[in-house]
């Protein structure tokens, strides 16, 4: 009956499993050699979580001289939209992820293709007419309106739901009863007819999670749907097969379905991949875990990071500490190497969920800074606000040389400045410098009268000389502190503070308002070597005009 069966259902399908895999022989590579790959579905929305699955499968094959793919899961055409490819493809190439083979913007490289799931649908009817003829799937016509009633009674009888035992009624269907349904034009869906026992244990090692114990399925899952298109379940089993894949990176959401993507491997004959099963990306809310969610967490969408101008080579190295545990002590041993040659290993990653924690990440983009060029900095700074921040984009264009010599403020030496973050934040830094939208953020120090800052800033102004050094500028403060009623002498304020208006700390502060509209900022003598004395002075008479 299974062949009767299988020609029946299949009449036009003419390739077999043998022609296939002869089409997609083994990949010549060394046999350590691991073959990856990412399988985003397109629709709209590319999160952390695809950025973390994709590095770990990046890691993986070019850690074993293997190959990565890039495989687009469309099967479901309700969640596809328009423009997603290339949304994955540019996205992923941001934080340096790069596919050897799949689909691309330039169409698709490799041979094991096609690489989108829809382009498939002969190989997936290949293989389901192969398990047909094995006796290992039938034909089920329940309606989604029966399927519906079914578990209503699994839920009331207290037992698990699904299409299995007694409830699978269409397993029992004789060849006759099935080519009267297909005659009336009932539409159909392909089941598999498991033979799995669920009292059954079974030891699986997964990659990421050590020896785990998993039930046999029982489930005559649908693997085929009514047009004709496979689940998840058929797809991912028929293509890793035939793209040769060795090892497989999912989210532990698909650990209660493994037992049934283990039965489908061992049902056509063929050696499964290594699955790892990555742990879900955390946060702390309210002293409590959470999943990260698309719906309550902005900072789960790769944009949020693009838009705030994160540098790819900040949330890399973030994302590494959260796949090893071990890779902070390794960057702190080697602080100058890339992250490619850290010893990757999928049993060291957590399989109790990753804290995701968004100050982490800012701290690590201070240490991954400090190490770029002002060029470096300045280039991506470009590239970032010609698509998001059109504004800046002026400013960076018009003030570039001027900003090269404001970061390097306090950059160097052996205690360099570790105070920039993103673009966003780095724009935000530096707006003091711009004479555009120029603002005074913060009020003069406590100790510091607007009487005193104004007798203070013209002394400023009366002994101002571009040509000062450092030192030479740092007395000509320290003079206007002492012949003010303040003291430069900061100990002697320690022990007598009732006898002074002030310190040498309150005195510098004032300056700094009236030249940056801030009470704190990089060196502010290395500031107005960059600003020239005109602007400096012009800031100066501006402010003495808000006080007065």
């Amino acid at each position: 009956m299974s062949k009767e069966l299988a020609q029946l259902l299949f009449p036009n399908v003419d390739k077999t499993i043998e022609y296939y895999e002869d089409l997609y022989p083994e990949r010549n590579l060394d046999k350590k050699a691991k073959v990856t790959r990412l399988g985003p579905s397109p629709t709209g929305f590319i999160h952390l979580g695809n950025l973390y699955g994709a590095l770990v499968d990046e890691r993986i094959a070019h850690l074993n001289d293997g190959t990565m793919l890039l495989r687009i899961e469309d099967t479901d055409d309700k969640r596809k939209v328009e423009g997603s490819e290339e949304l994955i493809i540019r996205s992923l190439k941001f934080f340096g992820i790069e596919f050897d083979e799949g689909v691309s913007l330039d169409g698709e490289k490799g041979i094991y293709g096609p690489y989108r799931q829809s382009d498939r649908k002969e190989i997936y009817q290949t293989a389901a007419k192969y398990l047909t003829e094995k006796g290992f799937t039938y034909p089920s016509f329940v309606s989604e309106e029966e399927m519906a009633i079914i578990r209503e009674e699994q839920e009331k009888a207290g037992v698990n739901t699904g299409y299995y035992g007694k409830w699978a009624t269409d397993r029992n269907l004789s060849l006759e009863e099935i080519r009267a349904n297909l005659d009336a034009g009932k539409p159909w869906t392909l089941r598999l007819k498991s033979g799995g026992d669920p009292e059954v244990a079974m030891k699986f090692k997964d990659g990421i999670r050590g020896e785990i114990n998993v039930r046999q399925n029982n489930l005559d899952v649908v693997i085929l749907k009514q047009n004709g298109i496979p689940t998840y379940h058929f797809a991912h089993v028929v293509d890793d097969h035939f793209m040769r894949v060795t090892d497989v990176v999912r989210g532990e959401e698909w650990l209660s379905t493994l037992p049934i993507h283990l039965e489908l491997f061992f049902l056509m004959g063929w050696t499964r991949p290594n699955y790892n099963h990555t742990a879900h990306l955390m946060k702390v809310e309210d002293d409590k875990k959470r999943k990260l969610s698309k719906r309550k967490d902005p900072e789960l969408s790769l944009e949020y990071y693009m838009k705030d101008g994160y540098f790819p080579e900040a949330v890399t190295e973030y994302l590494m500490t959260l796949m090893n545990s071990n890779y902070e002590e390794w960057r702190m041993k080697n602080p100058d190497k890339s992250y490619r040659e850290f010893a990757f290993k999928t049993k060291n990653m957590s399989s109790s969920g990753a804290l995701f924690d968004l100050n982490k990440l800012n701290d690590i983009s201070k240490d991954v800074l400090v190490k770029m060029s002002e060029d470096q900095i300045l280039d991506f700074m470009m590239a970032w606000s010609e698509k998001f921040d059109k504004d800046a984009n002026q400013l960076l264009v018009k003030y570039r040389d001027d900003l090269s010599r404001l970061l390097a403020i306090g950059r160097s030496g052996k205690k360099p400045r570790k105070d920039l973050v993103n673009c966003s934040q780095i724009m935000d830094f530096v707006s003091y410098y711009f004479d555009e939208d120029f603002k005074y953020v913060d009020n003069l120090p406590e100790r510091v009268s607007k009487e005193d800052a104004r007798v203070i800033l013209r002394a400023y102004i009366d002994t101002y000389n571009q040509d000062d050094t450092n030192e030479a500028w740092f007395e000509k403060v320290k003079t206007i502190t002492d012949t003010n009623g303040f003291t430069s002498n900061n100990k002697a304020f320690k022990n007598e503070p009732e006898l002074y208006k002030g310190n040498i700390t309150d005195v510098s502060t004032a300056i700094r308002v009236a030249v940056v509209g801030r009470q704190q900022s990089p060196d502010l003598w290395s500031i107005q070597q960059v600003m020239g004395r005109d602007r400096v002075l012009a800031r100066i008479e501006k402010y003495l005009e808000t006080l007065a």
